[in-house]
């Protein structure tokens, strides 16, 4: 008797511990979403969420490689059964084009061919600075002005200028 009291005993620990495993619970999505946020740590703008295993990325990334890079992270991490990349990358900034200052001696020709068609007024020029001396009427400043701008000075200074 003793030895079937074993042998039951024996057989109801296997199927308990049989059970105990089978039983074990889904990982759940909080904890999937932990270890995904903490493998995205090293890659800024990316965000995942979880649901039933399954996580999407999204954000904005500055190259494809970070783009790669945080959908393997995510790969890699614990009890996720699929990854849907929708991060997308961000197109590169155009630089601001430099404005171009013209040299003194092609400025200087280029003031002299405006000035000319506005009598009583002079101009000169030092290190792209046009400066400006006499008397014009306001729509003749206003005209000069627009043509010096044209030659692309660092500034016109028009504090000898007296404006009737």
């Amino acid at each position: 008797m003793t030895m079937r009291i074993k042998q039951l005993a024996s057989i109801v620990l296997v199927m308990g511990l049989m059970l105990m495993v089978a039983c074990k619970g889904k990982p759940k999505d909080a904890d999937i979403q932990a270890a995904v946020t903490s493998s995205l740590t090293a890659i800024p703008g990316v965000t995942a969420d979880v649901k039933d295993g399954a996580v999407t990325l999204s954000g904005q990334v500055a190259s494809e490689a970070d783009k790669t890079a945080a959908e393997a992270a995510a790969k890699a991490s614990k009890d996720v059964k699929s990854v849907t990349n929708n991060i997308t990358v961000a197109a590169p900034v155009a630089a601001t084009p430099q404005v171009a200052i013209t040299a003194d001696d092609a400025l200087k020709t280029g003031v002299a061919a405006v000035v000319k068609d506005f009598p009583g007024i002079t101009a000169d020029v030092k290190d792209g600075i046009i400066s400006i001396k006499g008397e014009s009427t306001a729509a003749k400043w206003k005209t000069l002005k627009m043509a010096l701008d044209a030659l692309k000075p660092k500034r016109v200074d028009a504090s000898g200028l007296k404006v009737k």
